[in-house]
């Protein structure tokens, strides 16, 4: 392999990841639901509600994008949406108790994967592993 590869596995990389995820929340009864539904769970576990416009910042998507995944969540009973009373532009989403369920199992998952990924990865190597990926994001 050349440097020139890095982009490549980068890619190939992300794509196992989801994969991973996906068949994680199958095994566990979760389905419908894509790694992206996921992000805005996952911020809505930090933050028991969310404008749309909080939620496209934090998983950096578009509002649309963000309108279409959320309905979906909706439809699913993970979460609910409310118009703010007195500025009816802003909707809030928040989770359900359904939602609310996802945490430990979310939380599980999660670990699940950052051991398979960092597995005989020393934390030298992983604190080199973020300082340069966050020199190669801030490129962009």
């Amino acid at each position: 392999m050349e440097t020139r590869d890095v982009i490549s596995i980068i890619s190939k990389i992300r794509e196992k990841v989801n994969r991973f995820i996906l068949a994680e929340m199958v095994k566990q009864g979760i389905e419908g639901i894509g790694t992206s539904h996921g992000d805005i769970i996952y911020a809505l576990f930090k933050n028991s509600r969310l404008t749309m416009a909080d939620i496209s910042k934090r998983i950096n998507k578009d509002k649309s994008t963000v309108t279409a995944l959320v309905d979906k969540l909706v439809r699913l009973g993970y979460v609910t949406k409310e118009r703010d009373r007195e500025d009816t532009r802003i909707v809030y989403v928040a989770l359900t108790p359904k939602g609310s369920e996802l945490e430990p199992i979310f939380e599980a998952i999660s670990k699940e994967l950052l051991d398979l990924f960092y597995l005989n990865i020393s934390d030298k190597e992983k604190e080199d592993l973020l300082n340069i990926l966050k020199k190669i994001y801030n490129n962009f």
